[in-house]
């Protein structure tokens, strides 16, 4: 199993945990706000380089 669907078999149990623990608009809040928020801490060259990268790139 490649590294990226360990995160995606991860993400999806985080998110049906947090739905059943919460409800659904809780979990929607956290699962879509960690991901903005940690790129908003970004410095702006980190966030230029970001996107630059290709989807390839980023995995390592």
């Amino acid at each position: 199993m490649s590294r990226g669907a360990k995160v995606a078999v991860g993400a999806v149990g985080v998110g049906l945990l947090l739905w059943i623990l919460t409800n659904f608009w809780i979990a929607l809040l956290v699962m879509v706000g960690v991901p903005a928020a940690a790129y908003l801490l970004l410095d702006p060259a980190q966030r230029r380089r970001l996107r630059r990268a290709g989807r390839k790139e980023l995995g390592g």
